[in-house]
């Protein structure tokens, strides 16, 4: 009768799994050997129950060894390469080459790109692009054309001499950096609109970690590149570094590849494009036919994502913005000062970069993975308290730390928990951006969510500095725990009344390997 009985509760769980291949992987072997045991009535039911846990690990591991989630790892380094190769490893090759600190500052605008990505992306939305568009689909059209774009705007900053045309150089950069924020808009709603809420962590922790892996590419990889290639490592060459980018340009073709070979999202955009039909109609009465049908699409492409996300979220818009807003202050705040104190602590720069760079690299992408397991499993707004209750306890941690002093263990334990915890809100807090995301619309509403969560903590992080001089390091720590602690409520609050129409509507793909 126990067998009978954990039998009975292994088939009502719910699955996990979200298509036939997915349900394979999730090991239907060890559920067969589990109804084989049924028919032993001897056979002891705790071993059962093991078998049966056993399985629903399983299915929860094999999430990642779905093919969506291996096309946005392949993905999330295609995206993670550019920025670093218009930042801090531009600024490296400038400084070489012998450019002045001021123009070296200039350049950094260049990054702005990257915020201000909200501004095109009803394009991205709204936009047919021609031929790739008709060919490759709405989303993989976009990313093919960035990425080309891209490759194209690298191999121009690799034919760049700063020392003799620094104008050509800025202006290749602000074209891969156009490119680069394009080809996140896409990417982003391209993965929202690939997977059901549930996958959107795990979709979201393989983005990171191929996002992450290529950044250390694009700083570190380049750099030694640029050192193996140059006949004299002391002196400034110039066809060393542009070696380096010419082969950056070619890593591009990893993403370019990979659009290639996925599927097209399959969703249902009718009632968007219904929408702006009807505008379109009534503009026909007021103006001729090519200003009205101009109007319509404008209303369609920047208007109707925010009515859209008002009317389906009505009143509760307000909580959902505020939790957003807030949600990573805790870790902003704390982290923009986190360089400052492990200097101020008498940290070398040997300890910094192996624990902070390198090993807090490590726990950051063990999180990710975490928070995409257990999003799997127990859902969003579940794992969106636990990382928000732990993105502020573990500042406290650093409070300890700044009472104690140099202490290279106590440090280790610091960032471990830290980097851990940020990478689990983080995957969690993706998933929960995509959600809130309506078909049709999912490119300029995750641009312009993603700017708000950024917004409000940068702003308050900007006083760090003053906080750390009045107070000390010991008390801003402790603020900024507390600071993250009303973040607990708001997840209680934008959980009550989540929208039953909030979820984008797919239709099933064609291929059942996807």
């Amino acid at each position: 009768m126990a067998v009978q009985v954990c039998v009975q509760q292994q088939k009502s769980r719910k699955s996990y799994c979200f298509n036939a291949e997915h349900q394979q992987l999730c090991g239907a072997s060890l559920q067969s050997l589990t109804q084989t045991f049924k028919l032993v009535p001897s056979f002891p039911s705790r071993i059962v129950m093991s078998i049966s846990r056993l399985s629903t690990l399983k299915k929860t591991f094999a999430i990642y060894l779905h093919r969506r989630v291996l096309i946005m790892l392949l993905l999330g380094f295609s995206s993670g390469l550019p920025l670093m190769l218009v930042f801090s490893t531009l600024s490296f090759w400038l400084r070489e080459a012998g450019v002045d600190r001021a123009e070296i500052g200039y350049f950094s605008w260049i990054a702005l790109m990257y915020a201000f990505k909200w501004a095109w992306a009803p394009l991205v939305d709204r936009l047919q692009l021609p031929l790739l568009s008709q060919w490759f689909g709405r989303r993989r059209g976009w990313m093919i054309f960035s990425q080309l774009l891209l490759i194209l705007a690298i191999l121009g900053m690799a034919s760049s001499d700063p020392r003799s045309d620094l104008t050509h150089l800025a202006l290749c950069a602000l074209a891969v950096a156009f490119a680069s924020a394009t080809q996140d808009i896409v990417i982003d709603a391209f993965r929202i609109e690939s997977a059901p809420e549930g996958m959107q962590a795990a979709l979201a922790a393989a983005y990171q970690v191929g996002y992450r892996s290529a950044m250390i590419i694009a700083t570190a990889g380049a750099l030694t590149i640029a050192a193996w290639v140059s006949p004299t490592p002391e002196s400034y060459d110039l066809n060393s570094w542009q070696t380096s980018y010419l082969i950056m340009a070619g890593l591009i073709a990893i993403g370019l590849v990979t659009s290639f070979f996925a599927s097209e999202p399959q969703v249902d955009v009718r009632q968007a494009c219904g929408d702006e039909i009807r505008m379109k109609q009534h503009l026909r009465q007021q103006h001729s036919r090519p200003v009205a049908g101009l109007l319509a699409w404008l209303y369609a492409a920047v208007a109707l994502p925010f009515i859209d996300f008002f009317k389906r979220y009505g009143r509760h818009a307000i909580i959902i913005l505020l939790l957003i807003s807030c949600y990573r202050i805790s870790d902003i705040v704390m982290g923009i000062m986190a360089n400052v104190f492990y200097v101020d602590m008498g940290f070398s720069k040997e300890e910094i970069a192996t624990l902070s760079k390198i090993y807090g690299l490590i726990m950051t992408l063990v999180g990710s993975g975490v928070g995409g397991l257990l999003v799997a499993r127990y859902g969003t707004m579940k794992i969106l308290y636990v990382g928000a209750f732990l993105v502020a306890v573990t500042n406290l941690l650093f409070a300890l730390q700044a009472y104690v002093g140099y202490n290279v263990p106590l440090l280790t334990v610091a960032i471990s928990a830290d980097n851990f915890s940020g990478g689990l809100a983080t995957a969690a807090f993706i998933a929960y951006l995509s959600s809130l995301t309506g078909t049709g619309y999912s490119a300029t509403q995750y641009a312009l969510l993603s700017s708000i969560m950024l917004l409000f903590p940068k702003f308050v992080a900007g006083f760090s500095g003053e906080w750390v001089n009045a107070f000390g390091y010991v008390n801003f720590f402790i603020s900024a725990s507390i600071i993250g602690l009303p973040v607990l409520l708001l997840v209680k609050l934008a959980d009550r009344q989540p929208p039953a129409s909030a979820e984008i509507t797919t239709v099933p793909v064609k291929q059942p390997e996807d």
